[in-house]
């Protein structure tokens, strides 16, 4: 029984370490990462119930930057194994949601601390083989992205429970905070393992129970994530991971009665394709769903003729190319001053052509391999539309290589229109685009900016001007979820910034807040009278 008010541990951001050279994280890093190499293949299975699920259908696990290699097979189920998830979550349900929360706050908490310690290296190295991620990377996500929202999830549940309203004389008011009446279906991206992990654990967090189908390429680290909720003592049922065909799980999945709400990070397309399959079967539900989703963007960073230009220089490098501008909030356009373009031309460029590339094993290399070969094949037909064309310039980059990963080296390419495909298309890989304006036109390169793309989840102004600072806050106040001053467009931190989109880039529920969170409860008001009337009699009546 509870017979207190806890305090929760006070919310901290988990510092990230730097895995220089001669460091003790590095080398045990490395060490962790040679070992899953060269370990044998892992055959991971499906976690449904108190079970794990193997099929005889194996879908074979590489790492991106060395597709030949053979790290490990995931278990592929079928419809049967989409309805035993279900059965096992809602059988699961009343448990959990009875639990008082400071014991489901209790198991993220350790969950947390079991990352930030012997889980670290392991969820760490599982994502550089994943997902080709470099070390800082993968610390920067698997670790540390991951850490803050155990922690910082858990502060603002509390924060949610103790909004309360008021009580006038003779009565006592309270609010109480249930989970969903159902199960939440949490469909997850490859990009980011806090990501994957995150949108299971919040609606959990929360009372909920979960199915969790992540992405096909992020499997292997998902096994760890799903080791790392049984280690901190996650029961049974609450958070069951399937590996099935996308249309097979939707299938049964919004037909269900009990379907309570998405969790999904993905492409635009898929989610409002998903949207407008439940819109469709509102009437077989319990209740309405609710509908959390980040998607796509097409980031900008706006350098004015006042910004420094070394500083608009090293943003697009770090913002355009880290992990391959693979994520979600990378820097995929620029619009750039003329008078400042020919210095930030010579620095980019310079620092572009000094990335190394290669695998995450060689903590020299900035650049890594991108996910697949559809996302290779994809991002290469950029790259050779931009060659074809009269109106743009590739002024670094431009090639690539799969023969034995998926390398693309970063590409910078120069246009003369502002509406060239690749300044308005989502492409999702190492290519940024970037349009020249003159400097008197900065306010019509604003409103060029805010109608380009149909996305608006981060973006950047770069200037030492305060007004037009001030200028472009307010003309770009929709074109970004996420907006930055004198920054790259991406590296949103827990509890710091919280993350999240409009327009196409979705619902813009913010990842890392407590509005987040609230979106996974369904609250129930009670009011109280002490002492309740016996006549119906009030006293206008009276003659």
């Amino acid at each position: 029984m509870s017979n207190a008010f806890f305090n929760v541990p006070k919310a901290v951001n988990e510092p990230v370490k730097s895995y220089a050279k001669g460091s003790a994280e590095r080398a045990a890093l490395l060490k962790e990462y040679e070992r899953m190499y060269h370990q044998d293949p892992i055959d991971v299975p499906m976690y449904i119930g108190s079970k794990e699920i193997r099929t005889e259908d194996k879908k074979r696990m590489a790492p991106p930057h060395e597709h030949a290699k053979t790290i490990g097979h995931f278990n592929y189920g079928d419809s049967s194994h989409v309805h035993a998830a279900i059965d096992a979550a809602l059988d699961a349900r009343k448990a959990w949601a009875n639990l008082p929360w400071q014991d489901r706050a209790a198991v993220f908490l350790r969950a947390a601390d079991l990352l930030a310690g012997p889980f670290r290296q392991r969820m760490n190295a599982s994502t550089m083989l994943a997902q080709s991620k470099n070390v800082f990377q993968a610390e920067i996500d698997a670790a540390c992205e991951l850490i803050d929202f155990f922690r910082f999830n858990v502060q603002y549940m509390t924060q949610i429970y103790q909004e309360q309203p008021e009580s006038l004389p003779g009565m006592w008011n309270r609010l109480e905070y249930r989970p969903l009446e159902g199960f939440v279906f949490a469909v997850t991206p490859f990009n980011f393992t806090s990501i994957a992990a995150n949108l299971c654990a919040a609606p959990a967090m929360m009372g909920n129970v979960v199915v969790w189908k992540p992405a096909e390429t992020q499997v292997y680290s998902a096994q760890v994530i799903m080791e790392l909720f049984k280690e901190a003592g996650l029961p049974d049922g609450v958070i069951n991971m399937i590996t099935v065909d996308g249309p097979t799980a939707g299938d049964i999945i919004f037909s269900h009665k009990e379907f309570a709400g998405l969790h999904f990070t993905g492409s635009t397309a898929v989610f409002r394709s998903l949207w407008k399959t439940i819109g469709s079967n509102l009437e077989k539900y319990r209740s309405y769903p609710r509908i959390v989703g980040e998607t796509g963007g097409k980031d900008f960073v706006v350098a004015h003729g006042s910004a420094n230009p070394l500083e608009v220089a090293t943003a697009l490098a770090r913002g355009a190319f880290e992990f391959q501008g693979q994520k979600c909030s990378a820097a995929s356009r620029a619009y750039i001053a003329s008078s400042i373009w020919p210095a930030v031309k010579q620095s980019l460029v310079e620092q572009v052509n000094s990335f190394n590339v290669g695998t995450p094993g060689d903590t020299s290399n900035f650049v890594n391999a991108v996910i697949d070969e559809r996302a290779f094949d994809k991002i290469a037909g950029y790259i050779d539309f931009c060659k074809g064309q009269s109106d743009a310039e590739i002024i670094a980059g431009g090639t690539y290589d799969k023969s034995t990963g998926y390398f693309i080296n970063p590409t910078v390419v120069v246009t003369t229109n502002p509406r060239f495909r690749t300044m308005v298309e989502e492409i999702f890989g190492p290519v940024l685009t970037i349009f020249v304006y003159e400097d008197s036109q900065f306010e019509e390169t604003l409103k060029v900016v805010d109608g380009t793309s149909e996305y608006a989840l981060t973006g950047s102004i770069m200037a030492k001007d305060r007004y037009a600072i001030d200028l472009a806050t307010k003309a770009l106040e929709n074109a970004a979820g996420n907006f930055y001053i004198n920054d790259k467009p991406t590296g949103a931190v827990v509890g710091q910034q919280p993350f999240g989109g409009a327009r196409g880039s979705g619902t813009n529920d913010k990842a890392g807040a407590a509005m987040n969170l609230l979106r996974w409860v369904s609250a129930r008001t009670i009011k109280e009278t002490f002492v309740t009337p016996t006549d119906y009699r009030y006293p206008f009546l009276e003659q």
